[in-house]
């Protein structure tokens, strides 16, 4: 009884010991992370020195100059205040430089950096570590299996399955539009083909509009010997003060996709038209990279290993150095031999690790785009302009609304588009 009731008075102390050695240790610790933040944040603001910047919060970084939703604009703000590059600071001791330079891009894209973990990581429980989140030789593995299958020829058997996956869709939106009116409005689409015919169609307040002419004849022709409307259509764009630029295309006659996959390099100016939208809005607007080693640019500034970089797309898309009128849809920009930079223009990013998917896609946005504008007239909404924002890939805030009228079909019943 004597000793259980001595090893009970001795409880206490025991406990008070231990969360005394617990504390001292907490505090220990707390310092050593308060220690090592400090020196992080020196070591950028001197790796980081030779990048001017508005001064920032010692915690909070710049995060007041990122007003939620308006990254985009900020980012625009900046591309015009500080050329080729700006450091943005998150908090603390963690920063970043945006990258919005061709020539920095270049740079950049033609090592092998890896991607930054912290902003990919997240992405893993969603898509896992495949070709996306991979780095150094697991990566380049996978890249070397899957190249083959992206070659432009085993790509041709697929246009036709895409067109006939957009006839479908195509059909599904005359059946809505029949129901009501001529004109229908769909409120809140979000898939990246419709996206695009919505760029091709109209930018801001401008429209995009197949001229259909009933004798249509192509350049560099003779008229007559074909039927009207078969595979010749002129495409007129149409902005506020600026005049429709008559350019001649010769369009497919695409009543089945088979006939459709040989056509797809006679496009240019529908080219010219995706190309425009997706450097106005690039699917993609940014891309993360860690270096693995110092970097030395072109104008001689330079930053050492393990910053990460944010290639701005968007920013690159948008600088008023590299396009002029950077704000215009203006598809003669992509006219043969008019691109000002081999890294001007990177809606796929660039390099060895640019999108394996770049050819696929731009083989479905010529069919999409071709049989849309065949079947449709596209219109903007003017009260309800798509607001872009930054997430993962471009989206809009607000979805994208369009008014759809049927045209006439330039085949007749018989072979109905």
């Amino acid at each position: 009884m004597g000793i259980s009731v001595l090893g009970s008075s001795r409880l206490p102390g025991d406990i008070s010991g231990l969360l005394q050695v617990a504390s001292l240790l907490s505090l220990l610790l707390l310092l050593l992370k308060a220690a090592q933040l400090y020196l992080r944040r020196w070591w950028l603001l001197r790796a980081l020195q030779q990048f001017p910047c508005p001064p920032s919060h010692w915690l909070f970084g710049h995060s007041q100059e990122l007003p939620k939703d308006q990254e985009l604009e900020t980012i625009l703000k900046w591309v015009k205040e500080f050329p080729s590059a700006r450091p943005h600071w998150l908090w603390g001791s963690h920063a970043r430089v945006l990258l919005y330079d061709p020539d920095y891009m270049k740079v950049i894209l033609g090592r092998s950096d890896p991607k930054a973990d912290g902003s990919y990581r997240f992405l893993a429980p969603w898509i896992g570590y495949g070709l996306l989140l991979l780095n150094g030789q697991k990566w380049f593995q996978h890249r070397r299996l899957l190249t083959p299958a992206f070659h432009y020829d085993i790509l041709k058997p697929y246009v036709g399955l895409m067109a006939d996956s957009v006839q479908v869709m195509l059909d599904k939106w005359e059946e809505l539009a029949s129901q009501d009116s001529p004109l229908e409005v769909f409120q809140t689409v979000s898939l990246m083909t419709l996206d695009t015919i919505m760029k091709c169609a109209f930018s801001h307040q401008g429209s995009f509009q197949l001229d259909r002419r009933s004798d249509p004849v192509e350049e560099g022709s003779p008229a007559g010997g074909r039927r009207a409307g078969e595979g010749q259509e002129e495409e007129a764009l149409g902005l506020p003060g600026h005049p429709p630029l008559g350019q001649r295309e010769s369009l497919p006659a695409v009543r089945d996709g088979l006939h459709f996959r040989d056509h797809l390099d006679q496009m240019p100016y529908t080219t010219m038209c995706i190309k425009e939208a997706l450097r106005l809005y690039p699917p993609v607007p940014g891309v993360a990279r860690e270096l693995s080693k110092p970097v030395t640019f072109p104008d001689g500034r330079s930053l050492p290993k393990g910053v990460i970089v944010l290639l701005s797309i968007y920013g690159l898309h948008h600088n008023p150095k590299v396009w002029p009128n950077p704000e215009v849809f203006d598809p003669s920009r992509f006219a043969p031999g008019s691109v000002p930079h081999s890294h001007a223009f990177l809606p796929f990013s660039g390099g060895s690790r640019n999108c394996i998917g770049k050819q696929f896609a731009m083989n479905e946005l010529k069919v999409v785009v071709a049989l849309t504008l065949l079947r449709f007239e596209l219109l903007p909404d003017p009260t309800r302009v798509p607001i872009p924002i930054a997430r993962i890939v471009l989206k809009s805030k607000n979805g994208i609304h369009l008014r759809l009228r049927k045209l006439p079909n330039p085949y007749g019943d018989e072979d109905r588009l």
